[in-house]
């Protein structure tokens, strides 16, 4: 009776959880369709306070009514622009006037000397903010598509902040379907059930909307800053890291219901077992993202906590949600392969796996030998890496209207035309300046700003602001190539060493400069933070300091085998000019983090199974009853984060791809044989310090030539 009455008090206990939690997914699942609407994808916006681009913009906003972000459209006649042409031309330049957000009057068309382009530069109120994406939407339905010979292309700054608009807008949609489509179909692969496939999915769904909610409030109230790349990565990591978790939980029940003949026996007992293994996972995760707010750029800041606050959702939807669901469908949830309550041995289910610890146990040296060799020759490749700030025509994967733009910018002017470098200095050493930033190679010309319509004669007086004035230099070279950025260092040296100057330089180009040494700065800060961190909380969760730091050296092996392998694929499969400043510490923070996890289901349950075993049997115990759910996991994770390719973005096909790669190295590869090998043949003193280092139980210890 007293059975009868727990019975039935779990079941309400469920019934009421699943309702709550159902209540709060209708109110929290319309912000996950609104992350869009306080996202911004301002380069500009995430730079450090004190970065020269930063104090440039401050400076340009004292010479300007308004601050503008300038459209480019660009017409191309090979032959040579008609007097059709340029009635046409004219017509368009009026018509772009009149549109709601550009800064009229409008320069006048500036023709090519070879005469066979002329560009208009259209200002755009840099308040319109996101909306600029629609502006220039506008003036590509005006200037119509291409007739007659005739090609137009709209380009500049506002073109490219438009074109990724245009992309990110791709993750409401199309990247949350993709996602959710490659989660179903590896859950139907996996427990070949129709219905416990629903369970994982509907809570990872779950774990989504109350992460959307957290971010959208963070980021309307101005907390963090939001930007497309960080939406689309909270999406696949949700996805992902929930899947996981579940995977992980609903494995460890399906065990515990052959011991137990009650299901809620068994899943307090499984809940008990996976949700340390879990909070862990997810707490290093989360602690490793937080360490993003060490960046001194604002966009990775703001990944950090909302990767975190995703995963952080994700675990408590994971540990009461998806329990309440599991216990309301009981045995019948795994239909038609329904386990029994039979005392079954859970190794006799692993049949595989179970073989594969009887290799690891034959061969355990040379396995974690050939192993490590064959990750470290991988590594090799990292020397084909080549982290660049990406220009224009390389950030996407396929040709944009801005592209292409750009493009012909670059043939028939000054490829700098339209985005110059801008230069502050005090009045009285205005011409010096001039002089010395005209004498930087690379340098086209340099003007002075003066307010006027159109560009001003060379000699013209400039505008003096607080006792400074403003110069544009234009630079010879793509805005954003790396010759421009070279040339925008020399020009900054060369400056900055004209007396009484206290010259500032900044512009588009100076953006990706300073963007570029602060990922540099970042990197070299934030990755030993993540390890330092990591090896703290797999010291606690262990007890035990050497098994955290042969762990951590293997999952920084895989991570530099990763990069190795992807600097190959993406310069000789993908044809990639190279990865961004950002990709290596991204790359290092999400593998090392989402890497490290599946040791700790691994290693977590080796310990478990060591106290009763012994350390060798509880390695081979361990290997084989987790293989099957870890394996599982770690493809649910590549695929999820594979996802990202149906982005036309390199940056984030470049991070999909690495990831992919980085997880499916650690759980085929690291987790499945070098780990295990490596603590069988170093036996009980990997657990040094703790006590478990000096316990042989009599017979439990497996001998080396087993």
């Amino acid at each position: 009776m007293a059975g009868g009455r727990s019975r039935w008090t779990a079941t309400l206990v469920a019934v009421a959880l699943v309702l709550a939690w159902l209540v709060v997914g209708g109110i929290a699942g319309p912000y996950a369709g609104k992350l869009g609407d306080v996202a911004t994808n301002d380069n500009a916006a995430f730079l450090p306070t004190d970065a020269e681009a930063t104090r440039a913009q401050d400076l340009a906003a004292g010479f300007v009514e308004k601050e503008t972000t300038p459209a480019l459209v660009v017409y191309e006649r090979p032959t040579g622009i008609t007097p059709a042409d340029q009635q046409r031309i004219q017509a368009d330049a009026a018509r772009f006037g009149q549109l709601p957000g550009v800064v009229a009057p409008l320069p006048p068309p500036i023709p090519s000397q070879d005469r066979q382009a002329v560009q208009v530069v259209v200002p755009i109120d840099a308040a319109e903010g996101e909306q600029i994406g629609a502006v220039v939407d506008r003036l590509r339905e005006i200037a119509g598509p291409d007739r007659d010979g005739l090609t137009v292309d709209v380009a500049g700054p506002a073109g490219l902040l438009a074109d990724l608009i245009e992309v990110f807008t791709a993750i409401d949609g199309p990247l949350l379907l993709v996602t959710l489509v490659v989660v179903l179909v590896i859950l139907l692969i996996v427990y070949r059930s129709p219905v416990l496939w629903v369970f994982p999915l509907l809570a990872a769904g779950m774990s989504y909307s109350l992460a959307a909610v957290f971010v959208y409030v963070l980021a309307r109230d101005d907390v963090i800053k939001l930007n497309g790349q960080a939406q689309g990565i909270l999406t696949v990591l949700v996805f992902g890291a929930g899947t996981d978790y579940a995977l992980l939980l609903i494995a460890r029940y399906r065990e515990e219901l052959h011991r137990h003949e009650r299901p809620w026996d068994a899943l307090w007992a499984a809940w008990k077992g996976a949700a340390p293994a879990i909070v862990a996972s997810g707490a290093t995760v989360i602690v490793s993202l937080l360490c993003l707010l060490l960046s001194s750029l604002n966009s990775n800041r703001a990944l950090g906590p909302v990767a975190a606050v995703g995963i952080a959702a994700t675990l408590l939807v994971m540990l009461t949600f998806l329990p309440a669901l599991l216990l309301l469908g009981g045995r019948w949830a795994f239909w038609p392969r329904r386990p029994r309550h039979d005392d079954a041995d859970p190794q006799a289910e692993h049949g595989i796996w179970g073989r594969v610890a009887g290799f690891v146990a034959r061969r355990a040296r040379v396995i974690w030998l050939v192993t490590a060799v064959a990750l470290a020759a991988l590594a090799l490749g990292v020397t084909q890496l080549n982290a660049t700030a990406l220009g224009q025509s390389d950030l996407f994967t396929k040709r944009t209207d801005s592209v292409a733009g750009q493009e012909v910018i670059a043939r028939h002017y000054p490829a700098g035309t339209g985005s110059p470098a801008t230069i502050f200095a005090n009045q009285a050493t205005a011409e010096q300046v001039a002089r010395a930033a005209q004498g930087v190679p690379g340098v086209a010309s340099v003007r002075p700003f003066t307010r006027q319509a159109g560009p001003p004669a060379a000699d013209a007086p400039p505008t003096v602001v607080d006792g400074r004035v403003q110069l544009e230099a234009t630079l010879a070279d793509p805005p954003d190539s790396d010759r421009a950025e070279r040339t925008l260092r020399a020009l900054r040296e060369t400056l900055h060493r004209v007396p009484g100057a206290d010259a500032v330089v900044g512009g588009f180009t100076a953006i990706n400069v300073d963007t570029a040494d602060a990922s540099t700065r970042d990197r070299n800060v934030i990755i030993p933070v993540v390890l330092l961190v990591i090896a703290v909380i797999l010291a606690v969760l262990l007890r035990a300091l050497v098994a955290p730091l042969l762990l951590i050296a293997t999952v920084v092996l895989s991570f530099l085998a990763t990069l190795g392998l992807c600097a190959l694929v993406f310069r000789y499969v993908l044809d990639f000019p190279g990865v961004d400043q950002s990709f290596p510490l991204f790359a290092f923070v999400f593998l090392v983090a989402l890497g490290i996890d599946y040791n700790i289901f691994l290693m977590s349950r080796v310990r478990e199974e060591s106290v009763r075993r012994g350390t060798r049997a509880g390695v081979l115990a361990g290997l084989a009853v987790t293989g099957g759910v870890i394996t599982s996991a770690g493809i649910v994770l590549a695929a999820t984060f594979s996802a990202l390719a149906v982005l036309p973005l390199v940056v984030l096909v470049e991070l999909g791809v690495a990831v992919a790669v980085g997880v499916l190295l650690d759980t085929i590869v690291v987790r499945s044989l070098l780990v295990p090998a490596l603590s069988y043949d170093i036996g009980a003193r990997i657990w040094w310090p703790s006590r478990l280092s000096r316990t042989h139980r009599a017979g439990a210890e497996v001998t080396r030539g087993r």
